[in-house]
């Protein structure tokens, strides 16, 4: 996780103009960067029959476009999306959510297959790989509420298993400092919009993705090889 502190520290000092939030609501029509050519298209998304016998979860730990790609090179998980969770349907906006005053977390619904990948899989690379769960209402160059650490749990289940985890972690010492991640039932997920979906995959030359995502990609490969898998459509780790 040391890494990931340097990142961080290096990353604000080179000025908010590669933050997450820094994306302004005229990228609703256009992007910030053209995809550079040779770049893989977005995968294509799951159908609603493809949903039988899947679960679905739902993590925030700092700018969704990171979270987002770590999750879709997951063996098992059969689709990502970014979006926002615990605030009202009508703030579900990028603009209002960066405000940090909707209640909102930037949130990615993570749809998995069971048979071959558990919830504490996932749980393992959300807290080892996916953000750092001890940023308080941050991550690295992202501050604010909306960058902060939760699990919107789908069920009992769900709540206790990652309270079970956290509790592991904890006991472990695996981290120098407390975990801050908030367990939340999960109310609704509203999908952001779709110039933030498959963010990294279009935008890999970015500045921001470059220090910031792509080595949470790598980290997954190293960390979970079992666990990592490259499909069409997806980021390729060189």
């Amino acid at each position: 996780m040391l890494k990931y502190f340097m990142l961080g520290i290096s990353v604000t000092l080179i000025g908010a103009a590669l933050a997450c939030s820094s994306i302004n609501s005229s990228a609703t029509t256009t992007a910030p960067d053209a995809a550079p050519e040779g770049t893989p298209k977005p995968a294509v998304k799951l159908k609603p029959e493809d949903m039988k016998g899947k679960q679905t979860a739902v993590f925030a730990g700092g700018c969704f476009w990171g979270v987002e790609a770590v999750f879709e090179h997951v063996k098992g998980v059969v689709d990502v999306k970014s979006g926002y969770s615990g605030g009202a349907a009508k703030t579900a906006k990028y603009d209002a959510v960066g405000s940090g005053e909707t209640g909102h977390a930037e949130a990615v619904e993570v749809v998995f297959d069971p048979a071959v990948v558990s919830y504490k899989d996932l749980l393992k690379v959300f807290f080892a790989v996916a953000h750092d769960p001890t940023e308080l209402n941050r991550q690295g160059p992202d501050e604010g509420t909306q960058y902060r650490s939760a699990i919107f749990y789908a069920n009992d289940e769900q709540k206790l298993a990652a309270k079970s985890y956290i509790d592991e972690l904890t006991a472990a010492k695996t981290y120098s400092g407390p975990i801050v991640t908030q367990l939340t039932a999960l109310e609704a997920f509203y999908p952001a919009e779709a110039y933030h979906q498959d963010y990294l995959v279009l935008h890999p030359n970015e500045a921001y993705i470059r220090i910031n995502d792509i080595p949470k990609v790598k980290d997954l490969k190293t960390q979970f090889p079992d666990m990592y898998v490259e499909r069409e459509g997806q980021y390729k780790v060189k």
